[in-house]
């Protein structure tokens, strides 16, 4: 009997500890929180009748002890320092220029990730068990709450590892969900307490009480982002080692992106900041950190920051107001974005009508209701956000937004697709999605139509002058019907009529992007066209045939090839045919041939300042002639371009013995004599 007892209680214990693993590290539960809770009841039942088998990391355990009498302050083996601030994209290039300079490294290796907004918590595990959890303090010692820590969500009492080391101390955040927190702070109202401000302030509070039950009741989840004190393990890298604790049952924080030098570093901080609002926590910056260990080494510490790591960080400004109602907004590739109209309240000197929801998901996350009171917040280039609800003001009059299942502009059923978030009409010629696929094809980031902007598009869709892409080349034809519309006098439609025709000779790259063909932007289109020459090499290629080109792969392939088998992108690549447009010239008939033949398939990289030509121009030179222009250095580069001043990039291609060239006899090469 005690033996059967006995393996059933270690069987859940492990079953448990995988379900808590599905769900805080994996966000891929299997089962729901009333059969976890059975399962949880029949641990503590068993190990109520049978104390002989109690043990110290049950997952029971987790539930809060008896209230401890105090907390004692515990000095780090290795200090909890503060970062060091930038603020602006020159402060980041700065850094990264200094960095390269002590490194000797043309492009430092970096790991980019959120500013989480929480507590910091040191968590320390002896042969895999844990032994102690540690506040930051003031970064030299701190408080010992390890019977707060065993209560936080996330936070494993045994790691998962074999060979678990002598010691390891994860750190990491202690955070509150912007969701669980509205729940909460409705909660202290409702007893009259003075509630909390926000979810930092409290999660700390949380940390700082003396009963872990009651700690437990606040919500409180563990996100892992660095580590402090460890012997008996090693790694190579950051992202190594947020894959090895994530293995070991560590929750570690969320989209963290490797950036390879300075200008996927800015790439990177711009695509984290842009899905700032999608968060379902709060954040303060983005961390820069550099991704190799032994280069941190190398950097050592000030007294008060690491030198391998800084925080880009913004000015945030919130305030409260009502949601008035949510609408339907339709973009140019379908994408249904709800949008919440709210009563204008002024942040940061600006008036604010509206916040994006984003995508169905994140309405739901956020769990946002017409007539609610909601704490908008604007911060940096960040457009205005929901941060979250406050639950604790709603009358019951608030109303549930029905999401769509036609598009509000067409009526074609919508679909979402699979794995995304995002539910999309699927009809090319929706009238939402022509008015703004019209605005991007005559932006400048696609056609650079002068002439063209979004209120002269409306004016043209409203009057059915245009109906599509090629009918803005047929407007020639119609100049007394825009002579009628606002505003448009001779001299304007002139400037229309001119830059409409100019634009028929830009390169195919730029028609390209300007088609709306999902994943394809400025630089894949540019790629596309240095492949393949035409838009009919590109309309013939395979799946396979368009994944093999670098850096274009099979997401980007299959999106390429069903826009051009589709009957709306056969029909519409005839018409800009028959109107003239530049869709390209043959690889074979390409006056630069001779030229290919020298560079085709070559990475080239410049070095110093070029007087002949903008290193822009310099990199475009090399893509007209087949080959492609890198930032760095590598075994893989087949020349250098050196121009005045050339410094570390120069010694590098010496060494490793790359074909160096002068600016002069780079021209020369490509018989550009003058």
């Amino acid at each position: 009997m005690t033996a059967s007892v006995k393996a059933e209680i270690e069987s859940l214990r492990r079953e448990l500890e995988r379900h808590n693993r599905l769900y805080f590290v994996e966000a891929a539960p299997e089962i729901s929180d009333r059969e976890f809770d059975l399962l949880f009841r029949r641990l503590q039942d068993l190990e109520a009748g049978f104390p002989q088998y109690d043990s110290d990391d049950s997952p029971s355990r987790k539930v809060g002890g008896a209230p401890i009498e105090g907390f004692e302050s515990v000095d780090h083996r290795v200090p909890m320092l503060s970062i060091e601030n930038l603020f602006d994209e020159q402060d980041v290039i700065s850094w990264d220029r200094s960095l390269r300079d002590i490194l000797e490294e043309e492009s430092p290796d970096y790991s980019v990730e959120y500013k989480i907004d929480g507590v910091a918590l040191g968590l320390i595990y002896e042969y895999g068990r844990l032994v102690r959890g540690v506040t930051r303090g003031n970064g030299m010692n701190g408080d010992d709450i390890t019977s707060n820590a065993r209560v936080v969500a996330g936070v494993p009492l045994r790691l998962d590892i074999k060979d678990p080391p002598p010691v390891l101390e994860v750190r990491g955040e202690v955070i509150i969900q912007g969701k669980v927190f509205s729940a909460f702070q409705a909660g202290q109202i409702e007893r009259g307490e003075e509630p909390f401000r926000n979810p930092r302030n409290a999660a700390a509070g949380a940390l700082k009480l003396l009963d872990p039950t009651v700690a437990r009741l606040r919500g409180l989840q563990f996100v892992a982002h660095g580590m402090g004190y460890c012997e008996g393990i090693r790694w190579a890298s950051y992202l190594e080692f947020l894959q090895s604790v994530r293995k070991m049952g560590l929750p570690v924080t969320p989209g963290v992106i490797q950036a390879m030098g300075c200008k996927h570093l800015l790439q990177a901080v711009l695509r984290l900041i842009e899905g700032v609002p999608e968060l379902p926590f709060e954040v303060d910056g983005i961390v820069i950190k550099l991704n190799r260990l032994s280069q941190r080494d190398q950097l050592g510490a000030t007294s008060k920051f690491p030198r391998w790591v800084k925080a880009y960080k913004w000015e945030r400004y919130e305030a409260e107001t009502s949601v008035s109602s949510i609408s339907i907004q339709v973009g140019r590739t379908g994408a249904l974005t709800p949008v919440a109209d709210l009563e204008p309240v002024e942040i940061d000197g600006t008036i604010v009508s509206r916040a994006s929801l984003h995508n169905r998901d994140e309405l739901g996350r956020l769990g946002v209701m017409i007539g609610d009171r909601v704490l908008v917040e604007k911060a940096g280039r960040i457009i205005p956000h929901i941060l979250r609800v406050n639950t604790a003001v709603r009358t019951g009059h608030e109303r549930q937004f029905a999401f769509p299942d036609r598009c509000p502009e067409c009526s074609a059923k919508v679909h979402q697709e699979n794995g995304g978030v995002y539910i999309r009409c699927p009809n090319p010629r929706c009238p939402a999605q022509l008015r703004e696929t019209l605005v991007f094809f005559a932006s400048r980031s696609a056609m650079d139509i002068d002439g063209l902007g979004e209120k002269l598009v409306e004016q043209l869709l409203e009057a059915k002058l245009v109906d599509g892409i090629p009918s803005l080349y047929q407007l020639d034809g119609r100049q007394e019907e825009l002579l009628r519309l606002e505003r448009m006098g001779q001299k304007s439609v002139d400037r229309l009529l001119a830059g409409l025709n100019g634009s028929r000779s830009q390169p195919l790259w730029r028609l390209l992007t300007g088609l709306n063909i999902r994943h394809v932007g400025q630089s894949n289109a540019r790629i596309l066209e240095s492949a393949f020459g035409t838009i009919d090499a590109i309309t013939h290629q395979t799946v396979d045939a368009l994944a093999a080109v670098d850096e274009i792969g099979p997401i980007i392939a299959e999106s390429v090839h069903s826009f051009f088998v589709s009957e709306y992108g056969r029909q519409l690549v005839s018409e800009l045919r028959e109107l003239g447009l530049d869709l390209g010239s043959p690889l074979s008939d390409s006056p630069t041939d001779a030229s290919k033949q020298l560079l085709g398939g070559m990475t080239v990289v410049f070095t110093g300042t070029l007087l002949r030509m903008s290193r822009n121009e310099a990199k475009q030179l090399v893509q007209d002639h087949g080959a492609k222009a890198s930032g760095s250095i590598s075994r893989k580069t087949d020349i250098v371009v050196a121009g005045e001043n050339a410094g570390s990039k120069l010694t590098k291609a010496q060494q490793l013995g790359i074909e160096v060239l002068t600016e002069q006899e780079f021209c020369s090469r490509l018989g550009m004599e003058n």
